[in-house]
């Protein structure tokens, strides 16, 4: 048995990790709100729409949804069928897999997102890019990629694993 020795992280290192966990989880809160209280959606909703209002046919494979949100399958559809009890999205199987399914944007979905979008572009505008300078914003960009990179580095095997189990 192969025992690694942890790297503990220093008090620096610390004080960098509890800003950042907090810097993300406040903008998410306040995004979640405004959201909420300008347009009666959630962020997580609003995300939904805007992945697929930016896919072909404004329609994705839901494992893809799930992907590209971040989400697991279960989160995923639970809030596809939240979604489709409003009317801002219809779930359609795959005519290849019985097992896989699409989600797709309606028009009443798309209208819901123009309407929630001037509200939350704001929001973003103000809490992120407007606190920044634009040195800042180029290293937090930088970052940003840098951290994505890792995490898919780490997750692309079982990614394209998950899109081998089916041809939809």
């Amino acid at each position: 048995m192969h025992v690694t020795k942890t790297r503990w992280l220093d008090d620096g290192e610390q004080e960098i990790w509890r800003a950042f966990i907090q810097a993300v989880e406040g903008l998410t809160e306040h995004f979640d709100r405004q959201l909420q209280r300008d347009s009666g959606m959630p962020y997580a909703y609003y995300e939904i729409l805007v992945a697929l209002s930016e896919a072909p046919n404004r329609t994705l494979r839901m494992s893809t949804l799930a992907g590209t949100r971040g989400s697991s399958r279960s989160r995923l559809s639970h809030a596809v069928a939240r979604l489709e009890e409003v009317g801002w999205v219809e779930r359609r199987t795959c005519p290849t897999d019985k097992r896989g399914s699409f989600a797709m944007l309606t028009d009443e979905g798309f209208a819901a997102l123009e309407a929630a979008a001037p509200g939350h572009v704001t929001a973003v505008r103000e809490k992120l890019f407007d606190t920044l300078t634009p040195e800042q914003l180029s290293m937090l960009g930088q970052i940003s990629k840098a951290i994505l990179s890792g995490l898919n580095c780490q997750e692309t095997a079982a990614n394209c694993e998950e899109q081998a189990d089916s041809d939809c």
